[in-house]
């Protein structure tokens, strides 16, 4: 699977050329299935039905030119049967995955099976905004477990790294406190503002930004995965 793992989602020329590089062809000849589960671990409320349509929750990734585009929530997996959902992951160019709550995305791949289809989907591109990103990580630290059932701050450890999204964008957002977010996960990091993202390609990481970023080495003394 190739992963474009931004903070704030399609936002900038240069990330959009990334998702068209990953996808080997322009986004209009691509199909796309979007997955908004992570929205619900937030316990915030439905999801209003314009902003939906327009994309803006989705960092405008629903409002590109697909050639087409359907949704699918994870928790209804269990119930429709492998045989009828694997083939619509298996036909996409793209999975579109909203923010929200990390560890209950986490918990639904699992639960669905989509955790397990992942490894065969290997030229399906994997666009995460956020908590669509962060949950490719193996730890996304304990500041941003919003969810009451999540039994600890693991993802799935797709990639070797974590995320801290949203640099700047919100008050608590700062270097300082990616600083000691980082410190206190044990692995190395990438801190990201909204028109940044990271790319994993071939086992080729790389960022690509307009904006502002940083890498953090593992910090010394970190805590590690949990047991």
């Amino acid at each position: 699977m190739k992963l474009l793992l931004t903070s704030g989602g399609i936002t900038n020329t240069s990330i959009r050329d990334a998702l068209v590089d990953l996808l080997g062809k322009p986004i209009a000849d691509s199909t796309a299935l979007c997955i908004p589960t992570a929205q619900w671990g937030y316990r915030s409320g439905p999801i209003s039905a314009q902003t939906f349509v327009t994309g803006r929750p989705w960092g405008r990734m629903t409002s590109l030119e697909w050639r087409s585009l359907g949704v699918v929530e994870l928790t209804a997996l269990p119930t429709v049967g492998a045989d009828a959902w694997v083939p619509w992951f298996q036909d996409a160019d793209v999975l579109l995955v909203a923010g929200g709550e990390a560890t209950y995305l986490c918990h639904w791949m699992r639960e669905s099976g989509l955790a397990d289809l992942l490894p065969s989907l290997t030229e399906t591109v994997w666009v995460g905004v956020s908590a669509g990103s962060m949950v490719m990580t193996p730890r996304i630290g304990d500041d941003f477990v919003q969810w009451p059932s999540a039994p600890d701050d693991r993802g799935l450890g797709v990639v070797d790294f974590s995320i801290f999204p949203h640099l700047d964008v919100f008050p608590e957002n700062t270097l300082a406190e990616a600083e000691r977010w980082a410190a206190g996960i044990g692995l190395p990091a990438y801190v990201l503002d909204d028109d940044s993202a990271v790319t994993v390609s071939g086992g080729t990481v790389e960022v690509v930004s307009e904006g502002q970023w940083h890498h953090l080495p593992r910090y010394r003394g970190g805590a590690g995965p949990p047991a």
